[in-house]
């Protein structure tokens, strides 16, 4: 073996010696091809230095159309993601800042803090390539959102949607065009006909960002709550309306008049009918054969692709703009969900990723905060804000109510139709284009779609708190009434549900009379697609059921889609009033007890990994050890993390006691010796705290029950804690042990860290606790 690769290396070397000794001959001999400069004449790049040459390269490459475009999206896409990531914190919806994004890039901010910069950066021949890739940006989304319609979920939920969806479209176009009235004149006069002025302020105050709607529902865990179902059969059955509508509104936009535009709409309808009659059975025939990840091929991608692209360019032909050909497309894609999941996940990303940050500042650069700047033009804006608000609101909520639906969820359903965000800035971008709205009224009407997505997500959170605390507080005092202990379990791995789950039955079941409990996985970033959201909801729950229904556990199931994972987790727990909250960490210490072994040897290496491991022990990957902290110090109940080493079942189990602080775990103990009959306990009293008497009590009462089911050891020989299967620590025992860098650690079965909340520092819960505050031993 070590010939053939000696063998190889020779001739490698050999090869290389050959061509580099070819290579300077053959430039030797090429000399006589430079042409010498004329007399009198010096070769600049001669005359410089090297650097400068260097930096007069670097110059001119970015100046080339390409690089420039790369350095535009590099800075798009930076700026874009960090505030949507912020914005996300604050619990509103990543496209609100991304939206603003496009706006701090544009000459609003950065053009007036670096001119210079920004004249470089989005110089006026440049921005043709940002519009064309955010155009086909736009393309692609629209698709999208035909995809996310199932034309046959929205027939079946047309009775209960009809009145809801077209007055909040009716409503508040006639609104806009009454507005149009009296501003007409200031601002378009001159520019455009009031026709197609008054036509695009209408439609304008008449859109609903479905997309944006669907993700609010989606992280309120409202997906499959009455309100959520019909939000979004509302805002779904709306967004068709509204396409229609803003066809036909380009239509006789284009034209200059209704008659004119006949032979417009007259096109349109013969289209549409053609792509849903003769079209789409076709495509539901093909969509049978390729509905899988395996035959879904390029190829086939290639065709579906190629459909989209077509049906974009005959509207934008026909004349109704090729976002609404788009838009057709995907709705007359074959019916199937899982064909669409699987087509949606090829063109999601990266058309949400990267092609829809570019229109957002493209319109950003259009937007020119500046051009109001009166009072006056203040005022006209905020009466734009007004009657937009108003409008969607009173043509949501009034007929929601008269449906028969309750006054919360009227007033829910017309707070959620105000979400405008992205397809609001489609509708301002197509007027601006077109010359119809002014760049005063497009700045007004930006900053209008901008406040109403903004105030959806708070406007919502008080109404659900002005309705439900009344309710909740009888729900919870009913619960304490009848002694009920509440356990909510937040897996962030759905296969983490089922050995938790038993852990709660072992650990939990018999603090009081009842155990009720409630599973709640949240899937992280708010861009999850809706469908996908109630795929992952269903698979999410369907092994923990499972497990539930075997060790007949009551339990309930919320699933959340939000950004701020721990945030969520926590303000369920507290809002809900929780007495236990119990999350799940997966936790690897094989790697660094094996690499503890190889260098064995060298003490201070061996010290320096563990010192660098050492914050990784609690939670690494996507749960770190600050984030654990974030559970305990912000939870209103007490917190258990479950570290599952491989857990199967508990048998043998350990409880650590390290100091007086510890004993509340001889508690958890006796449920679980009292629930699990194959128990058997080892307490490992490292610092001799037994010997306190009245510290000991527990530990002599449980023995006395159970004699041969506990014993106690003093010493903690190594490698004993790993053969148990289960272990009880309290967390400030785990952090006490973690900070020290003690070895114990690194060797431990699945074992449940519990954090004890005392009574005081659970604010403004009068005496929900005070049974399971007492003293430990005044139990036994």
């Amino acid at each position: 073996m070590k010939s053939k690769y000696f063998k190889a290396c020779v001739f490698f070397g050999l090869v290389l010696t050959l061509c580099a000794v070819f290579t300077y001959v053959l430039f030797q001999h090429s000399a006589r091809f430079d042409v010498e400069s004329p007399a009198g004449i010096t070769n600049d790049v001669e005359a410089a230095t090297p650097f400068a040459v260097f930096l007069d390269s670097i110059h001119h490459n970015l100046a080339e159309d390409g690089a420039l475009l790369l350095l535009q999206i590099v800075a798009i896409l930076l700026v874009s993601r960090f505030f949507g990531f912020l914005f996300a914190k604050i619990g509103q919806p990543t496209v609100i800042g991304e939206i603003l994004a496009g706006i701090v890039l544009g000459p609003s901010l950065f053009g007036k803090i670096a001119p210079d910069a920004f004249n470089f950066l989005f110089s006026p021949e440049s921005l043709g390539n940002i519009y064309i890739l955010s155009q086909i940006g736009l393309v692609l989304f629209m698709f999208i959102i035909g995809l996310e319609l199932d034309l046959g979920s929205l027939k079946s939920k047309l009775g209960e949607t009809f009145v809801i969806s077209n007055s909040s479209i009716v409503i508040p176009f006639f609104g806009g065009m009454v507005l149009s009235y009296f501003i007409y004149e200031d601002f378009a006069a001159g520019q455009t006909s009031f026709l197609s002025f008054s036509l695009f302020i209408g439609i304008s105050m008449s859109i609903t960002a479905f997309p944006v709607l669907a993700r609010i529902v989606q992280e309120k865990g409202l997906t499959r709550t009455h309100l959520g179902t019909i939000s979004i059969a509302s805002a779904a059955n709306g967004d068709v309306t509204a396409w229609c509508l803003l066809a036909a509104v380009i239509a006789i936009a284009k034209t200059g008049s209704f008659v004119s535009s006949l032979y417009t709409i007259a096109c349109a309808v013969v289209y549409v009918a053609l792509m849903l009659l003769v079209v789409r059975p076709f495509l539901k025939r093909i969509g049978k054969i390729y509905s899988n990840t395996e035959v879904l091929n390029k190829s086939m991608i290639a065709f579906f692709l190629l459909v989209l692209i077509a049906s974009a360019f005959i509207t934008q032909l026909i004349g109704i703009h090729a976002l609404f050909g788009a838009f057709l497309a995907g709705v007359i894609m074959p019916p199937i969900p899982k064909f669409r999941m699987i087509l949606i996940e090829r063109i999601e990303d990266i058309a949400v990723t990267l092609f829809l940050p570019l229109f957002f500042v493209y319109t950003g650069l259009n937007t020119e905060i500046g051009l109001v700047n009166t009072p006056q033009l203040w005022m006209i804006c905020g009466v734009i804000t007004l009657v937009a608000i108003a409008g969607k609101f009173v043509g949501s909520a009034v007929p929601a109510k008269i449906m028969g639906e309750s006054t919360r969820d009227s007033l829910s359903i017309g707070v959620l139709m105000n979400t405008r965000g992205l397809m609001e800035l489609i509708v301002l971008n197509i007027g601006l284009e077109m010359g119809i709205l002014p760049p005063t009224i497009f700045v007004m009407l930006v900053i209008m779609t901008i406040f109403t997505t903004f105030i959806t997500t708070p406007v919502l959170s008080v109404i659900d708190k002005l309705y439900s605390r009344k309710r909740d507080e009888e729900e919870y005092q009913q619960t304490q009434a009848q002694g009920i202990f509440r356990v909510l379990i937040s897996m962030g791995n759905p296969e983490n549900g089922r050995p938790m789950l038993r852990v709660a039955k072992s650990v939990l079941d018999g603090v009081k009379k009842s155990l009720d409990v409630t599973v709640l996985h949240i899937t992280p970033g708010t861009d999850t697609n809706p469908m996908h959201g109630e795929q992952f909801a269903d698979e999410s729950f369907e092994k923990v059921k499972a497990a539930a229904r075997s060790l007949k556990v009551p339990i309930q199931a919320r699933y959340k889609v939000t950004d701020n994972v721990q945030g969520g987790i926590v303000r369920t727990a507290n809002y809900y009033r929780f007495d236990f909250l119990l999350v799940g960490a997966s936790v690897s210490f094989s790697e660094p007890a094996k690499r503890r072994y190889i260098v064995r040897n060298i003490k201070w290496l061996n010290r320096l990994i563990y010192r660098f491991q050492k914050r990784a022990i609690f939670y690494p990957g996507t749960l770190i050890k600050d984030k654990t902290r974030y559970f305990i110090e912000n939870s209103h109940c007490s917190v258990g993390v479950f570290v599952n080493r491989n857990f199967r079942s508990i048998t043998s189990t350990v409880l650590f006691l390290y100091d007086e602080n510890d004993v509340f775990l001889f508690r958890y103990a006796r449920y679980l010796l009292k629930n699990s009959p194959d128990v058997n306990i080892v307490v490992y009293d490292v610092n001799n705290v037994l010997q306190n008497k009245i510290l000991a009590e527990p530990y002599e009462a449980l023995k006395a029950t159970y004699p041969n089911r506990m014993s106690k050891q003093m010493k903690l020989a190594a490698g004993s804690l790993v053969r148990n299967s289960f272990m009880l620590i309290a967390y400030r025992t785990w952090e006490t042990l973690s900070e020290m860098g003690s070895d114990i650690l690194l060797s431990i079965p699945s074992t449940l860290i519990i954090n004890k909340k005392s009574r005081k520092d659970r604010p403004n819960f009068d005496d929900e606790y005070a049974d399971f505050d007492e003293p430990v031993f005044k139990e036994f």
